[in-house]
């Protein structure tokens, strides 16, 4: 063996210790060592070559461990690196993010990437964009055709037989194909064409592909852990491959947007929410963890279904549901540490605020359907001000649909009262009425409310509809969160126009389908009276001479900045006043442009820079609150928001 070799196996053991191991001129590091790479099959002279770039970085503190530890099995869980926040959070350990778009970067996977299996890796695809020099060096000629195309070139191309396609399902396909295949060109198409494609990767379409994801499946694009993992889901998501996870979007599939019980096919949910964290929050997609918890499902027609993809059962509830659920948020701890951000989304109302209550002290949990809905909506009722006129508390609301995203939204609107005039939350929850299927909700009918509808329960005499609630309460601003389609009737928009100079209505429920009322019914029968907001996108309508350009209350719009904001401080925990903090970040960024067309919300085109101001305003409140450990605090949350996000463009290969 020659001196150097030994020379260079010295070195390794002194720095590194006993975990690498050297067996038959091949360095091996052990499996218990928690490693990006596994260095096997390497002659002396490459491993020797590795290290030594591993140890420059090393001394520099690109590699910086924090002194927060859980130990939990005897095993060390890592917290979040203090370099963390570069590239939505995850450390650049190999200088991805920081290279400039001239100089070159290595394509790592578990080996130097080439040839064929380059061509179909997703996060180093570049298709027809590799350069002459890339082809010769990572052995890509012949796999290719001869023409070299930008990445603008290649975003023209696919926006163009996009916009081929007919059917929208067809469409949410073709860019889940491209997801799949091309990491960095999907997330430039959807950046660079938000307002086009967020309605093709998420609601409305996303409901449908949910309801046929059965069918249209190909690969899986996240973990689907179900009663059959039960006692092992460690192990499950240790199979994941990316070992650096800061944000999970679970769902068990019960309640997927207003279409029901959807079961093992409710993937498709925390796929496109994921997807929106990177394209629109700037959240590297490497970081992020799409779940389906599978208990089985109550819809007999999937039950039915010999294409459906999940367990073939009713779903499990009770003590059952509670351990798989437990054992799950242990595992996610234990595995990821105390700082991976867990988002619950579409549960149904008893086990979403079950779930919430139980682990918000324990975990970082944040469930979009109570707080983020919450958050979007009061920013558009603060926004709204301007236009109404007066302050929160001199409005009074009233709810169609007192479920999660109802009872979320009507909490931090008293919240908010309450902030701003010091008036107890009891007495500025009387500002607020709610209507559920049984008519709204009076004191009257307390013993057999929810627990999650008592605190709206008000004295009055009961009322069976919504158009003899309106009559009663008189309402300034009707909100719509029943899922149920059609239920703001003419009736009941002619009632609120005869009431209010300037009726704000909010029909978010999702999908189209669900919506409580169009904009077009909104501006019509209030004789263009109205404010419209609502859960999914409308075209702009014509009436008497005015285009009205009514605002879409997506929660698309504060989640991702939001998450962005808990990921580069370190955040522990989610407080409710993180949430208004991104609620009056997101009302600050409509125009009087905007207020002209008569919309409460920016348009999305501007939705990076929403999503950091929202960022840096909901980090800037972790940190006054106590709850951020990513220490010293930036002097400029906004420019360290900036360049934290991800950005898409592709990257040249030595």
């Amino acid at each position: 063996m020659s001196s150097k070799v030994s020379d260079a196996r010295a070195l390794l053991l002194h720095s590194v210790g006993p975990p690498l191991t050297i067996t038959n001129d091949n360095f091996v590091l052990a499996a218990n060592q928690p490693a990006k790479f596994i260095y096997s099959k390497l002659t002396p002279r490459k491993a020797l070559g590795l290290f030594l770039v591993g140890e420059r970085r090393r001394r520099r503190g690109i590699v910086m461990e924090s002194t927060l530890k859980e130990l939990s099995n005897g095993e060390s869980v890592l917290d979040i690196k203090d370099k963390c926040g570069v590239a939505g959070g995850v450390e650049d350990m190999y200088g991805e993010d920081r290279a400039t778009e001239d100089q070159t970067i290595t394509p790592w996977t578990f080996s130097v990437a080439s040839g064929y299996s380059l061509l179909r890796d997703p996060h180093y695809n570049k298709g027809l964009a590799f350069t002459e020099a890339e082809r010769d060096a990572h052995y890509l000629r012949g796999l290719l055709p001869p023409s070299v195309s930008s990445q603008q070139l290649q975003e023209k191309k696919v926006m163009h037989n996009l916009r081929q396609y007919q059917v929208p399902l067809q469409r949410y396909m073709a860019m889940m194909d491209l997801q799949e295949r091309n990491e960095r060109l999907f997330y430039k198409l959807l950046i660079d064409n938000v307002e086009e494609l967020l309605p093709v990767v998420y609601t409305p379409t996303v409901g449908e592909a949910c309801q046929k994801y059965g069918s249209i499946f190909r690969r899986p694009q996240g973990l689907f852990i179900s009663l059959k993992e039960k006692g092992k889901i460690l192990e499950v998501l240790k199979n994941w491959p990316e070992k650096s996870i800061h944000v999970i979007v679970v769902t068990d599939g019960e309640r997927i947007l207003g279409l029901g019980d959807l079961g093992c096919q409710g993937m498709g949910i925390p796929v496109g929410k994921l997807s929106l964290y990177t394209a629109l929050g700037g959240v590297r997609p490497s970081v992020c963890l799409p779940i389906t918890i599978d208990v089985g499902t109550n819809n007999q027609k999937l039950l039915d279904d010999e294409f459906y993809i999940g367990l073939k059962q009713k779903r499990a509830t009770g003590q059952e549901y509670a351990e798989l659920l437990e054992e799950f948020m242990s595992a996610v701890k234990q595995n990821y540490g105390e700082k991976v951000l867990i988002q619950f989304e579409d549960f149904a109302n008893h086990n979403a605020f079950e779930l919430l209550a139980k682990y918000r002290t324990t975990h970082l949990v944040f469930n979009d359907d109570i707080q983020g809905t919450a958050s979007v909506v009061l920013a558009g009722l603060i926004a709204s001000l301007k236009l109404l006129g007066g302050t929160l508390a001199d409005h009074t609301f009233l709810f169609l649909g007192a479920g999660e995203a109802g009872t979320g939204i009507a909490e931090l609107i008293a919240l908010e009262i309450t902030r701003k005039t010091s008036v107890p939350l009891e007495e500025a929850r009387k500002k607020i009425w709610l209507v559920d299927s049984k008519g709204l909700i009076v004191s009257s009918r307390v013993e057999s409310l929810q627990h999650f509808k008592k605190p709206w329960a008000h004295d009055h005499e009961p009322v069976k509809e919504l158009i003899d609630a309106v009559k009663a309460i008189k309402p300034t601003v009707l909100i719509g969160t029943s899922g149920v389609g059609k239920t703001f009737t003419k009736e009941v928009v002619e009632a609120m126009a005869s009431l209010n100079p300037k009726p704000l209505i909010m029909a978010l429920s999702n999908p189209t389908s669900q919506a409580e009322c169009t904009a077009e019914e909104a501006y019509t029968w209030s004789k263009g009276h109205a404010i419209f907001a609502s859960g999914s996108p409308f075209d702009p309508v014509e009436f008497e001479g005015r285009t009205f350009v009514s605002g879409q209350a997506n929660n698309a719009y504060v989640f991702p900045g939001f998450g962005l904001g808990i990921i580069m401080s370190g955040t522990i925990r989610v407080h409710d006043d993180m949430l208004l903090a991104a609620s009056e970040a997101l009302a600050s960024e409509v125009t009087e442009d905007d207020y002209l067309k008569g919309r409460i919300y920016p348009p999305f085109t501007n939705i990076r820079k929403i999503s950091a101001h929202i960022a840096a305003e909901v980090a800037g409140k972790a940190y006054e609150l106590g709850l951020a450990t990513h220490l010293p605090r930036p002097s400029d949350l906004v420019k360290y928001a900036e360049s934290c996000m991800y950005t898409p463009l592709y990257r040249s290969y030595r």
